[in-house]
């Protein structure tokens, strides 16, 4: 059984997620403080957290950095903080994603199901399908046949092999330019923008290479 750690100094949120968690099928902790979250994630490590920004004894992106110092769990931040800044922040700290309140349990749910298959090893990527393309990751091909330069295999690859994950802009930069680069934010549009033309059946309404808007880019199988 998943086990999750829901971070929150709200109690009714608290106990809605438990409650609609369980449910589900879920293991349920819960955690109303930083110090909480990081002495109930040592102690009975979780599968993924939840966890909000705004704590009583921390700032949420605190806890992530505490965590990534010894832990690789995936991290969903929920949180009523809706500007780019603060999601970004979150995001450079470590978190997987980031939903913001109000929010519905049906997409936290989703978002949840996304990075627990992303993780698990024994599902890591090999293939993948964007419109009418399938693309092998082990050999660098496309199917029916489609020719991407190094720089777009680059970019694709960083993004299939994270399904479902939002990617920072500055993460995909360093990744594929280079860690001098982190601002260059025009070279991803551009780029993007001739994966969508090759690959997306409609580029202009992508299924699959999704922007979010001032933080990055998401693959959606």
């Amino acid at each position: 059984m998943t086990r999750v750690l829901v971070v929150d100094d709200d109690p009714q949120i608290l106990r809605a997620l438990r409650i609609n968690l369980r449910a589900r099928g879920y293991d349920v902790d819960v955690a109303a403080d930083g110090a909480g979250a990081l002495h109930a994630a040592a102690g009975h490590p979780p599968d993924l957290i939840v966890l909000d920004l705004g704590l009583p004894d921390m700032d949420g992106a605190e806890v992530i950095r505490g965590l990534r110092g010894w832990s690789t769990v995936p991290i969903i931040v929920l949180s009523g903080r809706a500007e780019g800044t603060d999601k970004v922040a979150a995001l450079d700290a470590g978190a997987d994603d980031y939903v913001t309140k109000p929010f519905g349990v049906d997409e936290l749910l989703a978002r949840i199901r996304a990075v627990t298959r992303r993780v698990h090893p024994q599902e890591a990527v090999v293939t993948a399908t964007v419109g009418r393309y399938t693309i092998d990751l082990s050999d660098h091909t496309i199917t029916p046949d489609q020719r991407l330069t190094p720089t777009e295999w680059q970019l694709l690859e960083q993004l299939l092999r994270n399904p479902g994950k939002l990617i920072t802009q500055r993460r995909l930069l360093h990744e594929v330019w280079g860690p001098r680069y982190g601002t260059e934010t025009n070279y991803l549009r551009q780029y993007m923008a001739r994966l969508r033309r090759k690959l997306e059946d409609d580029p202009t309404r992508p299924r699959h290479l999704l922007t979010e808007p001032g933080m990055g880019y998401r693959y959606q199988p």
